[in-house]
């Protein structure tokens, strides 16, 4: 190894650390059912969020705010409203699914230690264009990118998160008093868990299976096939749900 590659080799992480971040993005879980009775700690809650804040951002634009919603009536009127949206949603799946759909659980609303609801203000950069004059929508995964830094630094805590998406915004927005202009992007159930499972729910219950990476993977343009090195290192690697 020459002097140059010695350097760059510098800037990784040993491989215990490589492998604990590794460990927090494959078992990762969106959960919904294996919450326990336990508080998060303020100061491990404020890690988190630290976290998520932390994340990439667009022109550096942050447009983040965290809503913890910890009062029980409050988390009631949301399971409300996720009710309602998923009696909605059902009347569009496939009917010879719907029976599967109801069975599985799509919230913990009530049962975490708490909710959050991670929101991006769509004003708050909106004197600089830049990454945005082409791509106006840059501010919104931004804030998919903060709710991610959340969740795997949840995973690392030994704390679960689910992302309840099957609620109506406008209700949502009613209820916790969120500005016209800033869009509730995540609404996230978070506590600490029995356990985490090996697969994913939704794999585990057939309503999906994980698609084969390499049939995802493709070369210079869309549709053409990902060069043969970069298959076969695909192929060599280990199994990982």
């Amino acid at each position: 190894m020459d002097a140059g590659a010695h350097h760059l080799d510098d800037n990784a992480f040993d491989e215990d650390a490589r492998a604990a971040v590794y460990r927090a993005i494959f078992t990762r879980r969106d959960i919904r059912s294996d919450f326990v009775a336990a508080p998060i700690d303020d100061s491990t809650l404020a890690r988190l969020i630290r976290a998520a804040h932390h994340a990439p951002s667009v022109g550096f634009m942050q447009p983040w705010n965290f809503i913890v919603i910890r009062d029980r009536r409050r988390r009631e009127k949301v399971r409300d409203i996720f009710l309602q949206a998923r009696i909605e949603e059902e009347c569009n799946v496939a009917e010879d699914r719907r029976a599967l759909y109801r069975n599985l659980r799509l919230e913990g609303i009530c049962e975490s230690a708490l909710n959050l609801c991670i929101t991006c203000d769509r004003e708050r950069a909106r004197d600089s264009p830049l990454g945005r004059w082409h791509n106006p929508e840059m501010d919104l995964f931004s804030t998919v990118c903060a709710v991610q830094n959340f969740w795997l630094a949840a995973r690392a805590e030994g704390i679960g998160v689910g992302w309840v998406s099957i609620l109506d915004k406008g209700a949502l927005k009613a209820l916790l008093g969120i500005p016209e202009h800033v869009v509730p992007v995540a609404y996230l159930c978070v506590g600490r868990v029995s356990g985490f499972a090996t697969t994913p729910e939704l794999q585990r219950r057939r309503w999906r299976e994980r698609l084969p990476l390499a049939e995802l993977v493709m070369g210079e343009r869309y549709g053409a096939s990902g060069d043969a090195g970069l298959t076969k290192a695909i192929a060599d690697l280990p199994a990982q749900e």
